[in-house]
């Protein structure tokens, strides 16, 4: 991981920017966010191609649906708990038309900190992953996230754009090459695999190395798309270490966890730990203080995976 940090709705935001300089076809939406969202960037460059919805969600998802009805390619941005006031709008206007609204999702998960409960969306993959023609994706750093806003120019289809509030070391060079539906393998091992998204694949890098201190081996995977996920690598890399853990900031029901269990049940029936929220809600505080608290941390990732680990001996 490199020193800078940079968070990954800032990444979408100057990606956002780039991509309308090159594509006229490009019009970006926002419900009174554009600051928080980094949606700004490319409102002062093309204000005659950004509409401020106000704090009106469903009037932002059905104008962006109208837009790309009409051949525009529409991004659409907000918080990500705020988006599912729109979900109705969401679901029988664009992903049953399956048409070619971005919707980008900011300030997700307990990491949004002090914001509080109200404000850490944890259950909008779950959400937004139940939605047929619905792609999810959730990049861990700000290079994926631009990389991610450029593949979703040349997609065709609604998407879900799951973005985070605070800064985070880049994992990625600038020449990254970002696939959806494709997972990446940032680390290698033998004893177990965790696959990991958005926040908690830096956190599973740190346990990693924890747990190689311990004489624990494990892969470390970052699923930036959740949907549809990388089944293969999923049941390649469970044969492999017969133990699974998943990492999220996130409900574990429904969201990354859910996913990778659904693949395993179907495919190579084997015992998985999910790590996440526990089917609760977070609470006002500094986000690495809630990272320990909720046992989404470094430390307590790596002694979940030593305890499986021992489990599977």
């Amino acid at each position: 991981m490199h020193e800078q940090k940079s968070a990954t709705r800032d990444g979408y935001g100057k990606a956002l920017l780039e991509l309308g300089k090159q594509n006229e076809n490009v019009v970006a939406l926002d419900a009174d966010l554009s600051d928080s969202t980094r949606s700004e960037y490319f409102a002062k460059e093309f204000p005659d191609r950004f509409f401020s919805m106000g704090i009106a969600e469903q009037n932002m998802i059905g104008a962006a649906a109208g837009l790309a009805y009409s051949g525009k390619i529409a991004y659409a941005s907000t918080f990500a708990v705020f988006s599912e006031r729109a979900y109705e709008f969401t679901r029988n206007v664009v992903s049953r038309n399956k048409l070619n609204v971005r919707i980008a999702g900011s300030h997700a998960g307990i990491f949004t900190g002090e914001d509080g409960k109200s404000a850490q969306a944890i259950e909008d993959i779950a959400a937004y992953r139940a939605l047929p023609n619905m792609i999810v994706l959730q990049p861990c750093d700000s290079i994926e996230a631009e990389k991610i806003v450029f593949a979703l120019a040349d997609y065709n289809g609604p998407s879900y754009m799951r973005l985070h509030r605070n800064p985070v070391p880049a994992i990625h060079n600038p020449d990254y090459e970002f696939h959806i539906g494709k997972g990446e393998i940032l680390r290698e091992g033998k004893d177990a695999v965790i696959f990991a998204t958005g926040t908690l694949v830096h956190e599973s890098l740190k346990a990693a190395t924890i747990l190689k201190n311990e004489g624990i081996d494990v892969y470390v995977v970052n699923i930036s798309t959740i949907k549809p996920i990388d089944s293969r690598l999923i049941i390649e890399l469970a044969k492999k270490t017969n133990c699974v853990i998943t990492a999220e900031d996130h409900n574990i029901i429904g969201g990354l966890g859910g996913a990778v269990a659904e693949v395993l049940s179907e495919n190579y029936p084997r015992l998985i730990k999910r790590i996440g929220m526990q089917d609760k809600y977070g609470e006002s505080g500094k986000p690495d203080e809630l990272y320990k608290k909720y046992g989404l941390d470094a430390e307590s990732i790596a002694e979940e995976v030593m305890k499986f680990v021992n489990k599977k001996k």
